[in-house]
């Protein structure tokens, strides 16, 4: 309970009143008298606000939140009396807030409606604690803060935004969307789509000479790329993706690239599955089906990158296990040179039943210090050092390439473009 600024303005004028007393110009007893009125006021208005009611409140959260998504959120409170009242929600993580608090003169009996926007900052389950009011007394004397329910649990998972407006979109659309180059070769495929008339350009191979004879004119039989094929993103999730880029780790940007994936392999007919390795694991086994989306959202919207070494020869060791079917594997990492005996290791055995895609991601402040100016000895050993390190990073690279492993060295925010090309080049290509 605080003095309100009217209490504040009471207690001013009774301290100027004991000056004028002092002064001689008015009876000691008035202002003995005065005090006593204000201190009986603010009482009684004391007793009665810590009797009054508190309004009811009921708060409106969006099913779902994503990383880094702006969304709205409503209170409505409802009271029997007539107050006036801030408003602060008590929003979880210290999250970016924008509109609170709020002041709301409540009217008796009726329901008063506010909103504000949130910006979550990290996935994982949180809470809202409750609303906290500041209820000014019903003569204005106080202010009294209370908290009250709801209590709120919420989950914040991945960006699924760009999943969403991939939904209004052709999977080649979408695939353009991300910024994909697709190579589109007409008549090519391995699984038989239709028979239609012959066009120029199609080739010899496609005539269909039985279908040609009975129509009297050239028939082609057109393919499409096979469905029913098999993609497990593997994501590293140790400590290799702690770094963070744009306000994202390099782990967030690595699982809302396998998200952008996955729609799109689900949207041609293949079933997409998803393996985090390093810290805690979790696997989701390759289905089909849109709703594997929702899947894979659940169990990956609470995974953090952790401060440990992945060990990518037990990964690989587990998959061969659990994955019996040849798949496209694309492993999500930052590979270094100290690691490259490990992976290499991983790959091999991998190679035996899968194809294996490697996607490196890498800083862009390392291509900021390459192309930076150099005025300084400091900006030279700087510019040197990324250079060594890049040098080191290639040989790892190569070394893996080697070992006929696709590999690709993208940054964070070219990895979902670079996936999703390597994706339709692979079905394109047949290898799979």
């Amino acid at each position: 309970m605080r003095p309100a600024p009217l209490l504040l303005a009471l207690l001013l004028a009774w301290a100027a009143l004991g000056g004028v007393v002092l002064a001689g110009l008015l009876p000691r007893w008035s202002w003995a008298l005065a005090g006593a009125l204000v201190a009986v006021l603010a009482l009684v208005d004391l007793w009665r606000q810590r009797r009054r009611p508190s309004p009811g409140v009921e708060r409106d959260v969006p099913e779902a939140l994503a990383l880094g998504v702006r969304r709205e959120i409503g209170l409505r409170l409802q009271s029997g009396q007539a107050m006036q009242v801030q408003v602060f929600d008590l929003v979880p993580g210290g999250w970016p807030l924008e509109s609170l608090p709020q002041r709301v003169q409540l009217r008796a009996g009726h329901a008063s409606s506010l909103h504000y926007h949130v910006q979550p900052q990290q996935r994982g389950r949180f809470s809202f604690e409750g609303v906290q009011l500041r209820i000014r007394s019903p003569w204005r004397l106080w202010w009294q803060q209370r908290t009250l329910p709801p209590a709120l649990e919420v989950r914040v998972y991945p960006n699924f935004v760009p999943l969403t407006r991939f939904a209004l979109f052709s999977a080649d659309q979408a695939s353009r969307l991300v910024g994909a180059h697709v190579k589109r070769r007409r008549g090519e495929g391995t699984d038989f789509h239709q028979m239609r008339e012959y066009r120029i350009g199609d080739s010899l191979r496609q005539l269909d000479w039985k279908a040609t004879a009975r129509a009297r004119k050239l028939i082609s039989r057109e393919y499409q790329d096979e469905k029913n094929q098999q993609l497990l993103l593997m994501l590293d999730s140790g400590r290799r993706m702690l770094a963070s880029e744009g306000g994202l780790s390099h782990f967030d940007h690595a699982l809302n690239a396998s998200l952008v994936v996955a729609y799109l392999a689900l949207r041609q007919g293949d079933a997409a599955g998803l393996f985090a390795v390093g810290g805690e694991r979790r696997w989701v086994a390759p289905q089909r089906g849109m709703d594997t989306v929702q899947h894979l959202l659940r169990a990956s919207y609470d995974l953090q990158p952790q401060a440990v070494a992945t060990d990518y020869l037990a990964a690989a060791t587990e998959v061969s296990l659990r994955q019996p079917r040849r798949a496209l594997v694309m492993l999500v990492s930052n590979v270094r040179d100290e690691d490259i005996e490990d992976l290499l290791a991983a790959v091999r055995l991998l190679q035996r039943r899968h194809l294996v895609c490697v996607a490196s991601l890498r800083e862009r402040e390392l291509d900021a210090a390459l192309e930076g100016e150099v005025h300084t000895v400091e900006d030279a050993a700087q510019a040197g050092a990324a250079a060594l390190y890049l040098q080191q990073r290639a040989q790892a690279h190569d070394a893996l390439r080697a070992e006929r492993v696709m590999v690709l060295d993208v940054t964070a925010d070219a990895l979902p473009a670079a996936l999703v090309e390597r994706y339709l080049a692979v079905k394109r290509e047949g290898l799979l």
